[in-house]
């Protein structure tokens, strides 16, 4: 899957990699895809949340070794 940014958010703990895909987001056009690169365990939780209370769509998450990566399509 091809993201129009990436977002690297390793070694942050929540709350920040939630808003720093809020601030991404801000600054990106309705249609864009972010990939988010996380290592904190609680944004997998977080970031579902976030696409349900935003309205945008969480395309797809997955695990590989200690990252996180989320795939989000902005409303």
């Amino acid at each position: 899957m091809e993201a129009t940014q990436t977002l690297d958010a390793r070694g942050l703990n929540c709350p920040l990699p939630i808003l720093r895909t809020k601030k991404s987001l801000n600054a990106m056009q309705s249609g864009d895809t972010l990939k988010v690169v996380a290592t904190d365990p609680g944004s997998l939780k977080d970031m579902v949340s976030f696409c349900t209370q935003t309205g945008n769509a969480l395309l797809s998450s997955q695990q590989t070794g200690g990252d996180f990566e989320f795939f989000i399509r902005k409303a």
